[in-house]
């Protein structure tokens, strides 16, 4: 498998994760009560196409109708915007970004409370976004893909909340998906081995309630079979010698976007 990315791609992978980090920090001081998903979209799409020039890799990926995925409460992903949803005091969603640029993509996501926040809501988010943290302290050259499941789920169970185990993460670059599948769960058959150069997604999808998700009518809209909250995060990384960079670094993050993990 050859996932490994030369000096002139990672440049312009650094540039698309960039321009994705930039959407989210844009539409943060957008998404109030009482406004659509649609508006969300709209605002986000202006944005990509006119300010940073770039293409939105959502809008007809294998004909997903819009440009940015909304997943609000129980959805854990690919919440299709509508106009007719509007977000409500007390909401959490989640809005995931994949931008191109010159070709190359840019991946990430984060959640967002919408005024008041409830105690499991707050606490599920802080779970969601210290999971992926955790997994991204212990990348480097030479550990086996697996461990990175393994500290996501150790971590989330510890907290009483589970790991959604029927999407996953995934490398990145030319292509919206390419390998390796990133699992966030522990399958030691998930053994290969990283390398300075690998680019790809951690994005763990965590229930408050049960793993078990179901997908809708529209067959793109995947919410938690027991109706209970899911939140998500996702940086795309690049594997460095000495540990990761966060290639969709976002300003008050609580971690470096340079992380040392070489013992």
């Amino acid at each position: 498998m050859n996932c490994i990315k030369t000096d002139s791609e990672i440049k312009k992978m650094r540039t698309s994760g960039r321009l994705a980090a930039e959407v989210l920090e844009m539409i943060e001081k957008y998404i109030k009560p009482n406004m659509s998903t649609e508006d969300i979209n709209q605002i986000c799409h202006d944005f990509i196409v006119h300010e940073k020039k770039a293409l939105s890799a959502c809008l007809g990926y294998h004909g997903f109708p819009k440009s940015i995925c909304t997943s609000v409460n129980d959805v854990v992903c690919h919440g299709i915007p509508n106009k007719k949803q509007i977000l409500q005091e007390g909401d959490i969603i989640n809005v995931d970004i994949t931008i191109i640029k010159n070709n190359y993509h840019g991946d990430t996501s984060k959640m967002f409370f919408i005024g008041k926040k409830s105690i499991l809501s707050q606490r599920l988010c802080k779970v969601a976004q210290e999971s992926l943290y955790r997994a991204l302290k212990i990348v480097q050259p030479g550990i086996p893909l697996y461990t990175i499941g393994e500290t996501i789920q150790n971590y989330v169970e510890e907290n009483d909340f589970s790991v959604v185990k029927e999407y996953c993460g995934h490398g990145i670059g030319r292509n919206f998906h390419e390998e390796p599948h990133v699992l966030h769960y522990k399958n030691k058959e998930n053994n290969i081995i990283l390398k300075k150069g690998m680019i790809f997604t951690i994005e763990p999808m965590i229930n408050a309630g049960s793993p078990q998700v179901k997908c809708m009518k529209d067959g793109w809209t995947v919410k938690t079979k027991d109706r209970s909250l899911s939140a998500q995060y996702e940086h795309t990384i690049l594997v460095t010698e000495y540990g990761c960079d966060i290639l969709t670094y976002q300003k008050n993050e609580k971690i470096s976007p340079k992380l040392v993990n070489k013992k």
